[in-house]
């Protein structure tokens, strides 16, 4: 007699797609932020790109917070939904502040360093992508998911070595140079170095999923 009112509710994959989707999104931000650390006349497109990545995630975030609403039974814990869902979107938010920073500053040269902090960050994005459908299966590919939360783990180590040498750096070539080329350098270094740790978050997300279900 309900089967007319459960055929109009969300499937439980319907929670997976929208992840997998997010995750592109997310992947397509951080490849454009680090085509904007590249430098010279294109990082204005490149930004506008950010931007528009970071809103395409909002809206299926949006989607999956409706979703978790009018869903009796969810694949795994609503709370752990909302956590896995909002340390994704933080990531894409943070990489979105770091191109505004970018041009706020009007950068359009980076550093090496900048640059490697820029090739964690697409390395996360793209750990995070093979994680989500993964959850799907989570029971046989606990073992999988947790060896990606280690390597974003140790990007994001990486990224802490290559923040504290850069900035330094940057520090020692303007002693007798720019204050404001090394506070805007700085900003940027302290940005880039949040997109990573926002992926770590997301990270730590997928371990509670996995202790929780399996």
């Amino acid at each position: 007699m309900l089967g007319w009112f459960h055929r109009l509710l969300p499937r439980e994959d319907k929670f997976f797609d929208l992840f997998q989707q997010h995750s592109e999104v997310v992947v397509k931000g951080a490849e454009a932020l680090r085509a904007l650390l590249e430098g010279g006349d294109d990082v204005p497109r490149h930004y506008q790109t950010v931007m528009d990545r970071e809103h395409d995630a909002d809206l299926i975030t949006r989607d999956i917070f409706i979703a978790v609403r009018r869903t009796f039974i969810t694949p795994f814990d609503r709370g752990d939904i909302a956590d896995l869902i909002t340390a994704m979107d933080n990531a894409i938010d943070q990489m979105q502040k770091t191109a505004k920073s970018v041009m706020l500053f009007n950068q359009r040269s980076f550093t090496p360093c900048m640059r490697e902090m820029g090739d964690a960050i697409v390395k996360c994005a793209g750990l995070v992508r093979e994680a989500m459908p993964l959850l799907k299966s989570i029971n046989s590919e606990a073992t999988r998911l947790g060896k990606i939360s280690e390597e974003i783990g140790a990007l994001e180590n990486r990224a802490d070595d290559l923040h504290d040498f850069g900035v330094r750096e940057l520090y020692q070539a303007n002693l007798q140079g720019s204050a404001m080329a090394f506070i805007s350098g700085n900003e940027i270094y302290d940005h880039l170095e949040k997109v990573v740790d926002r992926f770590d978050d997301v990270a730590n997300s997928i371990n509670d999923v996995v202790i929780d279900h399996v």
